[in-house]
């Protein structure tokens, strides 16, 4: 019977290592509690699972005393409105524009200021936004021949070319695009002034058909010197006696305004003909191979000599 049923045979084994062992766990927890002390078994007992964390000393902190920071000029002049002494009228581009020809519209209403509500003491009409006294021309030329100071010689003039021309930095190149000479370049030409004598400038597309007009205004309206002009790279030094503490206060403009609407510049009908014979020679025009193809970015400065 016990051949049939196997289990039985390990049942049996169980019960027999059972029994022989049953002595040894009747005598294991006096064997613990005699492996214990007296206070070992107290503290034992006594002491919780989770005991409260020991509160501990509370530590001086040092305190700090706040210095007085005194405001430099700079930040002095942020209060506004702002107020400049430059004497010409800010506009957003003063290469591209002319003063001359007033605009017959508006994409916007003249009364939002680019450089923002209540932040310059100068009125925006739309196009610009004027000085409020006339300039004193001789006041003017004096100060600015004051900053200039001596005519660079010709050995100074090599050294700062050599220096600022063929610096392989492009940090400290502004490069002027199809807007020309704008009004916040004139703030970065004086932030490159606080770490260099001279600015290089590089232009690109439609301004650089004219770089007669774009020399002129550079040097009239930040002050400086060309002293370096080969294709579209130029050079403008800031002057002897050039102190970035008494920079002028250029605001800036936080958007770009709409061009207002001017003047149709071509004609629908030219001078001295009829509609059917201007129609007649555009079309005509059309027809005859183009002379060159502007690219957007491309240097133009001999187009107008061709």
């Amino acid at each position: 019977m016990l051949e049939l049923l196997p289990w039985r045979k390990w049942t049996l084994c169980s019960r027999v290592s059972y029994d022989k062992l049953s002595p040894f766990f009747e005598h294991l927890p006096r064997m613990l509690k005699h492996s214990l002390t007296g206070g070992e078994q107290d503290e034992h007992m006594t002491d919780p699972p989770f005991s409260a964390a020991t509160p501990k000393a509370p530590t001086h902190q040092k305190t700090e005393t706040k210095k007085i920071v005194k405001s430099s000029p700079t930040q002095k002049s942020q209060d506004f409105p702002l107020s400049s002494e430059l004497p010409f009228d800010f506009r957003y581009s003063y290469s591209e524009t002319n003063p001359a020809i007033e605009p017959i519209g508006f994409r916007e209403p003249p009364k939002f200021s680019p450089f923002g509500p209540g932040r310059l003491d100068r009125k925006w009409t739309g196009t610009c936004a004027p000085a409020p006294f006339p300039a004193d021309l001789d006041k003017v030329a004096q100060a600015r021949q004051a900053v200039l100071g001596e005519p660079l010689s010709e050995e100074e003039i090599a050294e700062l070319i050599e220096k600022y021309r063929y610096n392989s930095n492009c940090s400290s190149q502004i490069n002027l695009g199809r807007g020309g000479v704008t009004h916040n370049m004139l703030e970065d030409i004086h932030n490159h002034w606080k770490r260099a004598e001279a600015v290089r400038i590089k232009c690109f597309g439609v301004p650089t058909l004219d770089m007669d007009n774009i020399c002129f205004h550079l040097e009239d309206k930040s002050g400086g010197q060309i002293i370096y002009r080969h294709i579209n790279v130029l050079l403008l030094f800031r002057g002897r006696g050039y102190d970035p503490k008494n920079r002028p206060i250029i605001p800036l403009m936080l958007w770009k305004p709409y061009a207002p609407i001017y003047p149709k510049l071509v004609k629908n009908v030219a001078d001295g003909l009829t509609f059917e014979e201007t129609k007649e020679m555009r079309s005509k025009g059309l027809t005859y191979p183009p002379l060159t193809k502007l690219r957007f970015g491309t240097l133009r400065p001999n187009l107008g000599q061709g």
